[in-house]
């Protein structure tokens, strides 16, 4: 049973795309921080805005990548190296085009679906083996269509269902952080 000691939120910077469905994993990630009153700050050598702090009893390292999407695996693998943390130790939060909106699903190691996140988050640790929770955004159908989806804003009631899926994994953190994953995945995947 490993603790999870880091959790990275993955989106892009900048304003237009805060509320897009590839910024899934931010949103997540700022909530969680908001309910544990962790402060994000903007950490340079970890190219992107890092919080840390107390969760669940757990000392615990956030990270928001300001690389842009593409080049997520630049920061993680700067921050994990520093701290001297396991991929086994890696939570990485991110938006899911093969699941519904309203669906959030925790899972260990597996490919990268073509999340491009998720590919350089791989190659900069050089193993698929950390753990990932995946909020679905749906897919737009045609895999031309894909970029142009994610960069978008979710319909109302598209973000509805997902923030509700949010809601569901941010009940379940205390497990995931404490290592206890069969039990947390038990719970949101029967949700």
């Amino acid at each position: 049973m490993t603790a999870i000691r880091l959790i990275v939120g993955l989106g892009n910077p900048g304003r237009e795309y805060e509320t897009t469905r590839h910024n899934a994993g931010f949103w997540w990630v700022d909530e969680l921080a908001r309910l544990h009153k962790l402060n994000f700050k903007n950490e340079a050598k970890f190219h992107g805005l890092t919080a840390r702090g107390q969760l669940h009893g757990n000392e615990m390292l956030l990270l928001k990548p300001q690389t842009f999407m593409n080049i997520s695996g630049r920061a993680v693998g700067a921050l994990a190296q520093f701290y001297k943390i396991a991929p086994l130790e890696i939570l990485v939060v991110h938006d899911e085009l093969d699941l519904p909106p309203g669906v959030a699903r925790l899972k260990m190691g597996g490919g990268h679906g073509g999340h491009n996140g998720l590919k350089d988050i791989i190659a900069h640790l050089g193993t698929k083996e950390f753990w990932r929770l995946r909020f679905g955004i749906g897919h737009p159908g045609g895999r031309a269509d894909v970029s142009n989806y994610v960069l978008n804003d979710p319909r109302r009631e598209e973000r509805e269902l997902i923030d509700a899926a949010m809601q569901q994994a941010q009940d379940i953190a205390h497990l995931v952080i404490a290592g206890k994953t069969e039990a947390a995945m038990l719970k949101l995947h029967s949700l």
